[in-house]
């Protein structure tokens, strides 16, 4: 864990360091299992073009998590994180090859919320392959 960023040194447009996540089929498979999402979409390829989806997509909520990473980081723990959400824009495609897919998250501070509880908006953006796949991304977060 990295020192808690304080309240004091942070304004409006402070950018956070932006971050890669590669994303891969076993990705994929190992979160499926830690989160007893076994849809076949995340993992069937034929299943997922039979549904209408390009290929095999990543769980949503693996997509939030990964983008949200970048701010925990950021704060230096993880339970500065007291609001998190997202609008799901498009899937991460994930191909069946040794790259995957990469989601590429930026992000910054939109807004000082409360000066007494030390709180401020982070804003996210996350594409993977060219493609917005989070839209409204947006965390409160309680600093030191």
């Amino acid at each position: 864990m990295t020192a808690r960023i304080a309240y004091a040194d942070v304004e409006p447009g402070t950018e956070l360091p932006p971050a890669t996540f590669p994303v891969t089929r076993a990705t994929l498979i190992r979160y499926a299992g830690a989160s007893l999402d076994f849809n076949p979409i995340h993992w069937n390829e034929r299943f997922a073009r039979e549904v209408g989806l390009p290929n095999v997509i990543a769980h949503g909520m693996f997509t939030m998590a990964e983008a949200v990473r970048v701010v925990t980081d950021w704060a230096g723990d993880p339970a500065a994180v007291v609001e998190y959400g997202v609008r799901f824009t498009r899937p991460v495609v994930v191909p069946d090859d040794e790259k995957g897919a990469v989601i590429e998250v930026t992000a910054k501070v939109a807004a000082k919320l409360d000066d007494e509880a030390r709180t401020v908006r982070v804003d996210l953006t996350a594409h993977s392959d060219g493609q917005k796949v989070l839209g409204v991304a947006r965390a409160v977060v309680r600093l030191a």
